[in-house]
């Protein structure tokens, strides 16, 4: 396994290595959550196992149930430097979803993929051969894509 994909907050009290073969693939979320979340037009992230992720540090903890009450957000980041690192979802057990910019070589990560793009800001351009969603992708196929 590889021993030098590696990230963390901005301040560096919170860091993480990823037990994986390669770098991850990434997803753009254009949810209002991740418009909210990340002061942007969308967020950048990908899926890890949660075996797979190893923090040092003491990330805070944000918890975050959504209005229907089905799913339960657990934010992770620092309290220092306010950086989102990852979360957890109830509706995705096993998997933390890591900020793709806080990798420390986000510069070679890959968008494979977008969703809720019905939130899409006006001159954001999605290349037609990279797959897209309205809303949330179908569940399977998504994480196929993205795992890949």
């Amino acid at each position: 396994m590889s021993d030098n994909i590696e990230g963390g907050c901005r301040c560096g009290a919170v860091r993480y290595k990823l037990n994986l073969e390669k770098l991850p693939n990434v997803y753009a979320c254009h949810c209002l959550d991740c418009q909210t979340w990340s002061g942007s037009a969308f967020s950048l992230q990908f899926f890890v196992p949660e075996d797979a992720l190893e923090v040092r540090g003491a990330p805070y903890l944000y918890e975050r149930v959504s209005d229907d009450g089905e799913r339960v957000s657990r934010q992770r980041g620092c309290a220092n430097c306010i950086t989102r690192v990852y979360n957890t979802n109830s509706r995705r057990p096993g998997f933390a979803v890591i900020r793709a910019g806080t990798l420390d070589h986000s510069d070679r990560l890959s968008i494979v993929a977008h969703i809720w793009t019905k939130r899409k800001l006006k001159g954001i351009d999605i290349p037609k051969d990279v797959p897209s969603w309205p809303e949330g992708a179908p569940t399977e196929e998504f994480i196929r894509i993205v795992m890949g």
